[in-house]
């Protein structure tokens, strides 16, 4: 390393987040159930208005995002003039980090929350505070009491990955309203399409002066691969944001596709209920054979072991099916894999490995 040149305080520091495995040695054909992707893929119209950007691949996109904004206000009943898109949600909530934050400063995330919170934290040089949950859901006591002179922002999955659980909107709307002064309260809502009756915080941003609401096209919208979400918030933060965004952070192909995804709105209902009806499936056959769960509100389940030596085994029997979930050990849940609810084959199959292990683990 040249000692002339040195990053960032705190950026050495930063365990680099690791994503979902996808392959397994020697196996051609894998049921990879590890990423929460949606097995039904995006709206056909999403995928036609995709390959017809691809013949104005010499222009800039729209900087401003206007056609997919106002899309997303139209579907959902949003002020188009209080959203900002970027390259998944994971960058408006590193916009957010790097408005709202900063050396000296504190951001409050929760013992089982998203990886990437503390990575974000580190990389504007604030500090990352965890807080305990309670029974893998989100306490919002222990974040009050975790406040300090210094917090600046909290920030909450809801629904949490990778728990599945959350808080009610009565809840999140408590936290916000007794939150200190000058404290911003960040509701990740990647899994929120999947959660019965749950707006994601759009009600509280328009109550609330210090609520954000952040969302991707990743999950039901099936265009991980594109990398595009959004944050929906008080028009000053979403100015601040504008400030330090790239001014073509999202490329037009992706934009073009989501917007014709967020307005087929009948793919997003069937993805919906395909999931909910699998999800509850397979949360009742690992039940039957003695594998607990918490009610989960997204597209995946996380399930819990007697002991860690027990998901060791159960992760390398899985692999040896050709079937890949994701372990737990860095989310501080060494006795749980995380599954993503895949389409009625992956489902089966998925159980019927599971409660083959189980038989012969006893």
């Amino acid at each position: 390393m040249n000692r002339m040149l040195k990053p960032q305080p705190g950026i050495l520091g930063i365990e680099a987040y690791e994503a979902g495995e996808s392959s397994i040695a020697g196996r051609e054909a894998v049921l990879k159930l590890s990423s929460n992707e949606n097995p039904y893929g995006p709206s056909q119209k999403a995928i036609d208005a995709y390959l017809a950007a691809a013949s104005k691949l010499s222009r800039y996109p729209d900087s401003h995002h206007g056609s997919l904004r106002n899309a997303i206000a139209e579907v959902y009943g949003l002020l188009p003039d209080k959203l900002v898109c970027g390259a998944g949600s994971d960058e408006v909530i590193a916009l957010l980090c790097q408005a709202y934050a900063g050396e000296g400063d504190e951001i409050i995330h929760t013992e089982h929350g998203f990886l990437m919170y503390p990575i974000l934290a580190k990389a504007v040089g604030a500090t990352p505070v965890q807080v305990r949950e309670r029974n893998r859901r989100t306490d919002p006591e222990s974040i009050l009491e975790a406040c300090g002179p210094d917090t600046r922002i909290v920030l909450i999955a809801n629904p949490n990955n990778p728990t599945g659980t959350m808080i009610s909107s009565d809840e999140a709307r408590e936290l916000a309203d007794s939150l200190p002064e000058g404290v911003l309260l960040v509701l990740d809502g990647a899994y929120v399409e999947y959660a019965d009756g749950y707006d994601g915080g759009a009600s509280l941003v328009e109550s609330c002066a210090n609520v954000v609401m952040t969302r991707t096209f990743s999950k039901i919208y099936g265009l991980a691969a594109l990398r595009i979400g959004y944050a929906y918030g008080p028009e000053d933060l979403i100015a601040a944001m504008d400030r330090i965004r790239e001014p073509f952070n999202v490329g037009a192909p992706s934009l073009a596709a989501a917007e014709a995804a967020v307005r087929d709105t009948e793919h997003a209902r069937r993805c919906r209920e395909l999931n909910a009806r699998w999800r509850r499936w397979l949360s009742e056959r690992l039940e039957e054979c003695g594998i607990p769960s918490d009610p989960s509100s997204a597209n995946f389940i996380l399930a819990r072991f007697a002991d860690p030596e027990t998901v060791s085994r159960c992760d390398s029997f899985l692999r040896s099916r050709g079937i890949l979930v994701r372990r737990m050990e860095k989310y501080n849940l060494p006795k749980c894999l995380r599954i993503s609810i895949g389409d009625e084959a992956g489902c089966r199959s998925l159980a019927s490995a599971l409660n083959e292990f189980m038989a012969g683990d006893r």
